[in-house]
């Protein structure tokens, strides 16, 4: 069903604004907003929006600019935005002026965005504006580097198309997708299937495809056995048609997307393929071919996908651990993230119906956990059960100190729980100035991972996801070091309570049992003649009685 799968991200710019922001979206809706992708791989959209900030100082906080605020947050310190949210930082026209260099950027009119900032940095230079000219003058440099980076799919290309591969054995699937803009292929998408159902129902169906070239393996005069065996494995099992397969996979994928290419490419026909071509052209607004090729470069580029297919399957169902900068790489697509995550920060909060509640951070850095960064957070200001109150403390202490100590903020800070504790967290980032450091949360039952900002899209990873792995590794510690810090502060209240309530039982007497048995449990065990041998036969026999005989109440 592809259940974790998404659409593609775009770039959303609210015209609509007083102050246009811009954001990363997967939904395209009428609401007077300007959209452009979607973009290839997911993840660039995000370092887009990034470079925006950076150049064109447009933001994308969630402050309200149709009204002033008496301070700016930490972005407007560090130079990626005007603060249009203070009177007097910034004008419209100014304000204005960057949301048209963005615009003329997310379209692709890198010519016409150069010659107007080639104008203005003339005109500030001869205003002896020198720092406005060099900011002008990095935003040239920003765009001849970053021109050929960009990939946004447009209608007007003639070589946009897709090309998908598969290969199959032992009952699980891989399926590749390559994206090819502009006749270059800039992103490749992997499917997989386990314990794949029954997709074939007609065994003389079954025969007509089984004649087809199989895909994987490029066929030439010197490997004709070896592409005889290798379509012997993949046709070996006579529950799985790929026609079948590709006539459902292609409705899922395109019906009901902003963007269909002109071109799709399919390893297998189907009954329905010119039916669906027909409905996909009527709703793209022109022409839409889904072909089979059987020769040429657009075969190749089939048997391509295929031969990645086949790697996709290894790497999936035979390598059972991926290396490390693999595992990153998956993590910052699936998670959104600019840049390749080097450190996560996790917290849990952790207390029995709101007594001892107790906090803890734990640190995945390099590629394991970096126990000597722990830390433990007793929560202060909170009482009662109130979970969402105590991350808020918690978080907002956390990086305050980093802030005051001016040290280095994690790549992504990741909290256990839902929403609720995520926008805990999120407000004390906030309350920070840290509006746009990356966010997460993971729900315990469900599993599913929700990002700051893209509530309403949680991540729903596979199980058997490396991903889902090690997210779920980095909240399993700090649920299990919250737990044991809980479990020793109890202890210690126990220790200073229970044995103080006992008559005849004062601060060295306690110390003393506590020190012979080690713990107040074993103090709980022990036997009269035990408990004689360190105090007083009177006081044995009424720590006894405290902790096996019903108490009185009067």
């Amino acid at each position: 069903m592809l259940r974790d799968d998404k659409t593609y991200p775009y770039v959303k710019l609210t015209m609509a604004d007083r102050y246009p922001k811009v954001f990363v979206t997967r939904r395209v809706r009428k609401d007077g907003a300007a959209y452009y992708g979607p973009y290839f791989p997911g993840n660039l959209a995000y370092r887009v929006v990034e470079l925006i900030h950076r150049s064109f100082l447009v933001p994308s906080c969630k402050v309200d600019l149709e009204r002033y605020h008496p301070r700016a947050c930490l972005q407007y310190y560090i130079h990626r935005c005007l603060g249009p949210c203070v009177e007097g930082f910034t004008t419209p026209e100014i304000y204005g002026e960057a949301v048209r260099d963005a615009q003329l950027f997310l379209e692709g009119r890198h010519a016409e965005l150069e010659r107007a900032l080639t104008e203005r940095m003339t005109a500030a230079a001869a205003e002896e504006r020198f720092e406005a000219a060099a900011h002008l003058r990095d935003q040239i440099s920003t765009v001849h580097q970053l021109e050929e980076k960009q990939r946004i799919a447009t209608a007007e290309l003639d070589d946009d198309a897709d090309v998908f591969g598969y290969y199959f054995e032992d009952g699980a699937l891989a399926v590749n997708l390559f994206h090819m803009r502009n006749g270059k292929i800039v992103d490749r998408r992997e499917f997989f299937w386990e314990d794949l159902p029954r997709l074939m129902e007609d065994s003389e169906q079954w025969t007509v495809n089984s004649g087809q070239r199989t895909v994987g393996r490029k066929q030439g005069p010197g490997n004709r056995d070896q592409d005889e065996a290798f379509a012997e494995k993949m046709n070996s099992a006579p529950d799985f048609r790929p026609g079948t397969l590709f006539s459902a996979l292609l409705k899922q994928l395109y019906i009901d997307q902003q963007y269909v290419p002109r071109s799709i490419l399919v390893p297998a026909d189907f009954d329905d393929r010119e039916a669906l071509a027909a409905l996909l052209g009527e709703r793209a607004g022109r022409k839409v071919e889904i072909a089979v090729p059987q020769r040429g470069e657009k075969r190749s580029l089939v048997d391509l996908a295929g031969q990645n297919a086949h790697q996709s399957y290894t790497q999936r169902f035979r390598v059972l651990e991926p290396s490390r900068k693999a595992i990153q790489e998956a993590l910052a697509e699936a998670l959104q993230l600019a840049e390749l995550p080097c450190r996560i920060e996790c917290f849990d909060i952790s207390h029995i119906q709101g007594t001892e509640t107790v906090a803890s951070l734990v640190v995945w850095e390099a590629g394991q956990m970096n126990k000597s960064a722990y830390r433990k957070f007793k929560i202060k200001t909170v009482t009662g059960v109130d979970d969402f109150a105590s991350m808020h403390e918690v978080v907002y202490r956390r990086y305050k100190r980093m802030l005051d100590e001016k040290r280095e903020l994690p790549s992504l800070v990741l909290v256990d729980g839902g929403l609720g504790q995520l926008h805990a967290a999120a407000d004390a980032l906030e309350s920070l100035g840290l509006a746009t450091q990356p966010l997460a949360s993971i729900a315990k039952k469900e599993e599913i991972i929700y990002l700051l900002g893209s509530e309403d899209e949680p991540v729903v990873l596979d199980r058997r996801s490396p991903v889902l792995h090690l997210v779920q590794l980095i909240r399993d510690e700090s649920h299990r070091f919250a737990i044991g810090y809980h479990r020793q502060r109890r202890a210690m209240r126990d220790r200073d309570s229970e044995l103080l309530a006992i008559a005849g039982v004062g601060a060295q007497t306690r110390q003393r049992l506590i020190t012979h048995f080690g713990s107040l449990r074993e103090v709980e065990q022990a036997t009269v003649e035990s408990l004689a041998a360190v105090v007083q036969r009177k006081t044995a026999e009424s720590v006894w009685r405290h902790f096996h005989e019903p108490q009185r109440t009067n």
